[in-house]
């Protein structure tokens, strides 16, 4: 499913870390989020918003140093919504081994809206 290119590509910093010293789960959810919107946007020319983020899967730690790619697929096209696999991996650059580790998924749905908010239908 992974996509050529990432959408968004970024290294994790001290900034990122929770108190066990692994990069937070909601820095990567934000991230999530922005590669999500990034992949619909390309398909749906208007305004977006964020409707559902489901099942979110965190299969392995994220560490400094690690350069984190966000690949985004659509998974279904609706009336007014779309539907974006997110896939997440990371380079653990600090170890000096560039192989990518999958680190995270998740599944988020997107609805095309009006100035005032409300659903409408969209063109791809």
């Amino acid at each position: 499913m992974k996509s050529p290119q990432p959408v968004i590509r970024v290294t994790m910093m001290p900034r990122d870390t929770n108190g066990h010293g692994t990069i937070f789960g909601g820095v990567l959810l934000s991230y999530i989020d922005q590669a999500g919107a990034i992949e619909a946007a390309r398909q749906v020319k208007q305004k977006i918003v964020t409707v559902a983020i489901k099942e979110v899967v965190f299969h392995n730690p994220v560490h400094v140093g690690d350069v984190v790619s966000f690949f985004g697929s659509v998974k279904r096209k609706g009336r007014t919504s779309i539907t974006v696999a997110v896939e997440v991996f990371a380079a653990r650059m600090m170890t000096g081994c560039e192989e990518e580790v999958k680190v995270t998924e998740a599944e988020l749905t997107f609805v095309a809206i009006d100035d005032d908010g409300n659903p409408v239908p969209y063109e791809s």
